[in-house]
């Protein structure tokens, strides 16, 4: 049974003492009216000690059990490494704390899945930390597809090779019992990007991925994918740990225009989208929001019966799926089809 909430403010747990916490989630639970960060949790005490007086929060603790007895928090925002969410997601289930988890949501479907079946027997919302669909440019696209403005979609192109920043880089490039590595960081992101502003399934893909000079324990830090999805439409997308300087950008071309994205795939509320057809060229007009400010709204909402999670446990398992073929692809060289058994 969750805890009762009513009109209270919705009271977050941090199930680890992560970077992004820092940097974008905290200011996203306290942006809302209702929201609070009550507590954290690091395996480390000294550690979860700091960051909680560092961002004042009133109570650090180094045990899960400990954080999910708190009756002060009633959902859990997990952020630690990947091979870590499923036993946390699941206890938190199970103590009746709502869950907001990131990407990727496991290692493995099934634990992804179990993920969600905890969640849904215990009755608690259940939310895949997806940013990128919160974006302005992103919700424009989808809705140009959707009111025609390109005709059929037939082709996407994806750029999303980035530099990996040393402060980020850590586990997520030497230590694959972690799920390190280009595809399960950022390929997972373009998966759900591509479905929710195509409103289309992948089927399948093919890939190689490689590694060039960040990548350690086989870990890849580069990685290009082409997938076909249900519709038909075919896309090319490139993703990197390694590239400078090279810009992100989103492209949809249809049977009557195209819709061209640059500066789109980041974490900050900035980018433009140019609509391109026989009529000429005009950007399309803009509201940006912050992205975590919005998903964290939505989670709210959704807690309190009020529509659901931007992105919910089923996206992040289709986008698990796809980003587990992207790697099977790559490591085997053959078309690898985009199933969730």
């Amino acid at each position: 049974m969750t805890n009762p909430i009513g009109s209270n403010p919705i009271g977050w747990g941090l199930v680890g003492a992560s970077t992004i916490a820092s940097e974008w989630m905290i200011d996203a639970f306290r942006a809302q009216p209702d929201g609070a960060v009550v507590a954290v949790m690091s395996a480390n005490a000294e550690r979860g000690a700091a960051y909680a007086a560092r961002h004042g929060i009133a109570s650090a603790y180094d045990r899960l059990d400990a954080l999910l007895a708190d009756p002060a928090v009633n959902a859990v925002y997990i952020s630690t490494t990947n091979e870590l969410h499923r036993d946390q997601a699941i206890a938190a289930a199970k103590a009746g704390k709502h869950v907001l988890c990131e990407k990727p949501l496991a290692l493995t479907l099934a634990d992804a899945r179990a993920m969600a079946d905890a969640c849904a027997a215990a009755g608690v919302r259940f939310a895949t930390n997806h940013h990128l669909r919160n974006a302005a440019t992103h919700r424009a696209m989808r809705q140009a597809i959707k009111d025609g403005l390109i005709g059929t979609p037939i082709a996407a192109r994806v750029a999303h090779a980035v530099f990996l920043p040393p402060h980020l880089q850590g586990w997520r490039i030497d230590k694959p019992q972690a799920g390190g590595g280009v595809i399960l960081d950022i390929t997972v992101h373009d998966a759900d990007t591509l479905r929710f502003v195509l409103d289309d399934e992948p089927v399948e893909v093919v890939a190689m991925s490689q590694r060039d000079g960040l990548g350690q324990e086989g870990l890849e830090d580069g990685a290009m994918t082409i997938a076909r999805f249900r519709s038909g439409l075919i896309a090319q997308i490139h993703d990197a740990f390694t590239v400078r300087h090279g810009g992100t950008g989103f492209e949809v071309h249809g049977s009557a225009g195209s819709l061209i994205a640059r500066d789109v795939m980041t974490q900050r509320p900035v980018g433009s989208v140019l609509l391109r057809t026989a009529d000429g060229e005009r950007e399309l007009s803009l509201s940006p929001e912050n992205l975590y400010v919005r998903a964290v709204r939505a989670f709210h909402d959704a807690i309190r019966g009020q529509g659901a999670p931007a992105a919910d446990g089923d996206d992040g398992l289709r986008s698990l799926a796809f980003a587990l073929a992207v790697r099977e692809a790559a490591a085997t060289g053959r078309r690898v089809p985009v199933t969730l058994d």
